[in-house]
């Protein structure tokens, strides 16, 4: 999924346009990379966190067990 799909199905959820949606991810994805150049996690609420381990690999750990369809 590119960064203008998921703009599109943010703008088409919230009721924004498709540039604003576009803004916010954009703002997003920049927190997310600053953090982790700095060393220290991203929160992606309602989703996980993502870090570096000891050796720099980029981790995701998932925080959100609940999917809107019912399953875990």
């Amino acid at each position: 999924m590119r960064n203008t799909d998921i703009a599109h199905q943010i703008a088409s959820e919230s009721g924004i346009s498709e540039g604003e949606a576009a803004d916010q991810l954009d703002d997003v994805i920049t927190s997310i990379l600053r953090n982790l150049k700095k060393g220290r996690p991203a929160d992606l609420p309602g989703f996980g966190r993502f870090r570096r381990d000891f050796q720099g690999c980029l981790q995701f750990t998932r925080t959100g067990t609940r999917r809107s369809n019912g399953r875990p």
